[in-house]
Formats: C-alpha cells, sequence, structure tokens
C-alpha cells in the first residue's frame, strides 16, 4: 500500500481500525485482569494484554499485510523494530494497564497509522464505557457508543475559561517534572484520569 493514500482510504482504514479495536476489546474483556505480571521496566502486564494484542496482530496481517507493525506487548518483549519505514501501524493494545487492575474502566485500545512520523488514521477504543473515537486525516473525527454512531466533530481545545485554565493529569504517572510544570502552570482546577 502507498503511503500517499486518499481520504477515502484513510476512512476506510478508519473503519477497519474500529473492527479491530472492539474485537481487541472484546477480548479484553473476556479475560479480565489475570495473569499479572511485571515488563523489564517494572510496569504491569496481564493476560488481557496479551489477548488484546494477538487479536490486534491477527487482524492487521491480515488486512494490512504491507505494513509494518510496532507494537508495545511485541516491542517489549522483542525489543523496537529499527527500521520500519515512513509508514506503519502503531499500536497500544492495552493503554492503562494500571487502571485496568484497579478496575476503575479508564483504558483503552489504540491502533494508528503513521505516515511520515505523524499518526493520520486512528482508532481509540475504551472497552469498558463502549465508547470508541476514530478519524481519517481529512475528516473530522468522529464517535460511537455501545455500536451506534454519534456523529462526526472536529476535535480542537477549547479556549481557557474566563475562571482559568483546568489540568488533566495521569493518575497513575504523574511524576515530579509534571508536578511542577502544572505548579508554574497554576490550573484553576486540577484533575486526575487514567
Amino acid at each position: 500500500m502507498s503511503s500517499t493514500l486518499a481520504p477515502a482510504e484513510r476512512q476506510a482504514i478508519a473503519l477497519r481500525f474500529v473492527e479491530i479495536a472492539i474485537a481487541a476489546g472484546a477480548a479484553i474483556l473476556a479475560v479480565g485482569a489475570t495473569g499479572r505480571r511485571l515488563k523489564a521496566d517494572e510496569s504491569p502486564v496481564t493476560a488481557a494484554d496479551e489477548a488484546a494484542e494477538a487479536v490486534i496482530l491477527d487482524a492487521l496481517a491480515s488486512r494490512f499485510p504491507d505494513w509494518p507493525v510496532v507494537s508495545e506487548e511485541a516491542a517489549c518483549a522483542n525489543g523496537a523494530p529499527r527500521d520500519v519505514g515512513a509508514t506503519y501501524i502503531l499500536v497500544d493494545p492495552l493503554d492503562g494497564t494500571r487502571e485496568f487492575l484497579a478496575g476503575n474502566g479508564q483504558y483503552t485500545v489504540n491502533v494508528a497509522l503513521v505516515e511520515g512520523g505523524r499518526p493520520t488514521v486512528g482508532a481509540h477504543y475504551a472497552p469498558a464505557p463502549g465508547r470508541l473515537w476514530f478519524a481519517g486525516a481529512g475528516a473530522p473525527a468522529a464517535r460511537m457508543r455501545d455500536g451506534r454512531a454519534l456523529g462526526a466533530r472536529p476535535i480542537r481545545a477549547r479556549p481557557v475559561p474566563s475562571e482559568g485554565a483546568i489540568a488533566l493529569a495521569s493518575r497513575s504517572h504523574l511524576d515530579p517534572a509534571t508536578g511542577a510544570f502544572l505548579e508554574a502552570l497554576a490550573p484553576a482546577k486540577r484533575m486526575q484520569a487514567g
């Protein structure tokens, strides 16, 4: 496949990524929080991470065999591929494993096409609440809930509210540098999420 894709091709790829992400989410929910162990970097991995990755990699190999895939668990186990070229698929089969283990539902399945160093197509699925966002370059992002399309809308940052900025920080990965940044930013409200 060419790395110069037409908008209609990107939209078709986005819909395939949606199917793949939903199937991976089903695998996560079926397996549950079992088989926990620590990776070399001491971050957790579960059987659900691995089951979701297997679903995604199998589907990508059959539907997009010409593009290399960089996936978190495979890269952690085998090392990241050295030269994937300008066009590849980037996967995080269960983003937010700590949140998954905490049982708060704040985790996602992420599949993206990267062209020339930037993501151009992607699907982002939150299995617990059944919410999904997807987009192909040149078209507004669309969202779904429980399999129902909720329409497309552009994604953009809103203006800072008159009462001050709102900062959203990671619940599981708030490091000292981020804390210092937030202190300097002095937001009116600070929230944490997975």
